[in-house]
């Protein structure tokens, strides 16, 4: 047998790490297609099938419980993401440009909640509001309730922490010596950041807060934790739906989830990698 010249034949050992490699890959995808090929079963019985039908996608959208955990579930989205890109984004320039006492404290404990299961993370923030309330109720005289608010703040103290890591990862590849040529331009520090150290960052900033949108959107063990009555979100819904059996709505809601996640990971991951030179604009070119 002649091997054609500059490719050298793949060795036993290459081809089984190349098999166990597919095999992986079966073992976590073959469920989620089986979940989308499900979902378009016309039999109300998941395991039996009986036809192909968009039935179920129509029947999700005219379902008002899902719609409203939908709607709740984008809130709560829009707003952690928000505020948690901002304290996000602050935090890791304030670990990556600069230097004060306990720096190395703030790093450990702006990473933690990376590190920590999200049940102990639920429970600390149901203690926290819980602790909370009852201080308002007692200064205040009325008691708070949980609901779309606490969620917020739920997602806004893990988020942060995703933000800050992909912002900081994309600070550290960014080369200091453009914005020291803006302040020798006399360029304040606003102006810098503003006009030369935000654009270089912004695929990182645009990255973590496609990466928050999605871990919030996604979330179940925080928010069933500290939702409230009329609050409930599309994850925490569909988790209440697998109790009573898996039906092929719950496979429709779940797709579209899932469609939704990958894109916005996708995203994430294309704006992580983008860059290009930012140019100082005339303007703050002062002599």
């Amino acid at each position: 047998m002649t091997v054609a010249a500059g490719v050298r034949p793949k060795s036993p050992i290459e081809r089984l790490l190349a098999a166990n490699s597919w095999l992986v890959y079966a073992f976590f995808y073959t469920p989620i297609l089986l979940l989308i090929a499900l979902s378009f079963n016309e039999n109300e019985n998941v395991g039996i099938w009986t036809g192909a039908s968009t039935r179920w996608y129509g029947e999700m959208f005219q379902n008002a419980d899902v719609m409203r955990a939908l709607r709740n579930s984008l809130i709560v989205a829009a707003i952690s993401t928000v505020i948690s890109t901002v304290l996000g984004t602050a935090a890791a320039i304030s670990l990556e440009r600069f230097r004060f006492r306990g720096q190395r404290l703030y790093d450990g404990l702006v990473y933690l909640p990376i590190i920590i299961p999200d049940v102990t993370m639920a429970v600390m923030m149901l203690l926290f509001f819980a602790q909370s309330f009852s201080i308002v109720d007692a200064v205040f005289g009325f008691q708070p309730a949980f609901g779309i608010g606490t969620i917020s703040l739920s997602h806004i103290a893990f988020n942060i922490s995703f933000v800050a890591v992909v912002v900081r990862a994309r600070l550290a590849q960014l080369d200091s010596s453009l914005e020291e040529a803006a302040a020798d331009l006399y360029a304040s520090r606003w102006q810098a950041f503003r006009h030369v150290t935000l654009p270089l960052i912004m695929p990182g900033v645009a990255g973590g807060a496609l990466l928050a949108l999605t871990l919030s959107l996604d979330d179940v063990v925080v928010t069933s934790f500290v939702a409230g009555p009329g609050a409930t979100t599309l994850p925490v819904y569909v988790f209440g739906l697998v109790r009573r059996g898996v039906t092929p709505l719950i496979n429709a809601v779940s797709t579209v989830m899932l469609t939704a996640s990958m894109v916005l990971v996708l995203i994430s991951l294309v704006l992580q990698r983008s860059s290009g030179p930012v140019a100082i604009p005339e303007e703050e070119k002062t002599t």
